[in-house]
């Protein structure tokens, strides 16, 4: 089993992988070696995740999420297959550890009394600052 928190395991037989071969420079070792990791995990099939972070984590995965309901996490950064797969794992367990954690419910408050005062004597300032820039007056009586 794979410790995402102290309390949720992810386990190996629900992640699969495939390995491809890298794209971009690297020569030979690109073009022979397969050493890009492409792990797959179903969100929805996953017996070992409570529904909530389930939901969460579809929410998390974004664009990686495909409409089958699989997230799916290329990584060809390294030049090994074993630091590829690591990479993949690493990510997705990180992204599993984001999902746990619930968010936390905003508080409403009110606006204190003193900060009210505060923005009205700020408008009344301003409002005399203003009224003292008009031209000047017309007396034609």
């Amino acid at each position: 089993m794979i410790r995402v928190t102290p309390t949720l395991f992810l386990d190996p037989s629900e992640i699969g992988e495939s390995f491809v071969r890298s794209a971009g420079p690297g020569g030979q070792n690109v073009n022979k070696v397969a050493t890009a990791v492409q792990l797959r995990f179903h969100v929805w099939r996953s017996a070992s995740l409570p529904h909530p972070v389930k939901t969460r984590l579809a929410r998390l995965a974004g664009s990686r999420l495909t409409k089958e309901g699989e997230i799916v996490l290329v990584a060809r950064a390294h030049r090994t297959q074993e630091r590829n797969r690591k990479d993949a794992l690493d990510r997705l367990v990180e992204l599993v550890r984001r999902a746990a954690k619930p968010p936390v419910q905003r508080v409403k408050t009110r606006t204190p009394l003193s900060q009210k005062r505060k923005r009205l004597d700020a408008k009344v300032r301003r409002s005399r600052t203003k009224s003292l820039r008009g031209g000047p007056k017309d007396d034609d009586s």
